[in-house]
């Protein structure tokens, strides 16, 4: 059974992974509350549905949904294709959250790509343990969401101002964590592949319908390449020893 002290240590080791995504979530959230007070919503409507849906993009999508004619299909449909991006997270957290026993649960329901990212690019220091290690990147992450978002509806009512602009957060976010992890990486194949596929479909499929053709299209590529890399990871640690 783990104590307080292992709980604490996977805890100090999770927390720096997501300071950046504190900053971007912040703000982010806080715009996310400020608009939905903008738009007349109850100072709680923002707070139930960071803590629920846990979809950024979906949340925003989410309030002009609640203001326009109720139709089920179209929602579901939209909400689907929005996040269907997760599909292809789970494949890939198959084996990271195996063994978590009831923090899987969480880590399922918290995934998102910020989390995602950290999951798949930091190692736990030696002696941390792996799941109190994912499961605290997770939950920090989703309270900065939440803690945003709470923070926006309880201004809203007090602070007015234009929030252009603050979307470009999230893009700025992931721009840096792709730069972390291109210098952190030894064999940038599989980034390039990433990099070309989701120009590819943009250019076949245009701005609204590539996401999930690249997402497949990376899957497919990545697949098809994986002997390669495992073999040239098998070798590069061989030269090394």
């Amino acid at each position: 059974m783990p104590n307080d002290r292992t709980r604490a240590a996977a805890f100090r080791a999770a927390f720096p992974y997501t300071l950046p995504i504190c900053a971007g979530f912040t703000f982010l959230g806080l715009a996310y509350g400020l608009m939905m007070r903008s738009q007349g919503f109850a100072f709680w409507w923002p707070i139930l549905m960071s803590m629920t849906i846990f979809a950024g993009s979906m949340e925003f999508i989410v309030a002009d949904l609640l203001l326009s004619a109720f139709q089920p299909l179209s929602a579901f449909l939209l909400a689907l294709m929005v996040n269907a991006r997760h599909l292809f997270y789970a494949i890939a957290m198959l084996d990271q959250y195996r063994g978590t026993g009831w923090k899987k649960f969480f880590l399922i329901f918290g995934m998102c790509d910020e989390s995602f990212s950290i999951h798949c690019t930091a190692t736990p220091p030696e002696g941390v343990d792996r799941s109190w290690f994912l499961f605290f990147i997770t939950l920090l992450n989703y309270a900065y969401w939440v803690g945003g978002a709470t923070l926006g509806s309880l201004a809203g009512s007090l602070v007015t101002f234009d929030t252009t602009g603050l979307d470009f957060v999230m893009p700025a976010l992931f721009l840096v964590i792709f730069l972390n992890q291109w210098m952190s990486e030894k064999r940038h194949l599989p980034t390039l592949v990433g990099l070309g596929a989701s120009l590819a479909c943009r250019l076949l499929f245009g701005a609204d319908r590539f996401i999930l053709p690249a997402m497949a299209a990376i899957l497919a590529l990545l697949t098809v390449a994986r002997p390669r890399l495992e073999a040239a990871e098998t070798k590069e640690d061989s030269l090394c020893k």
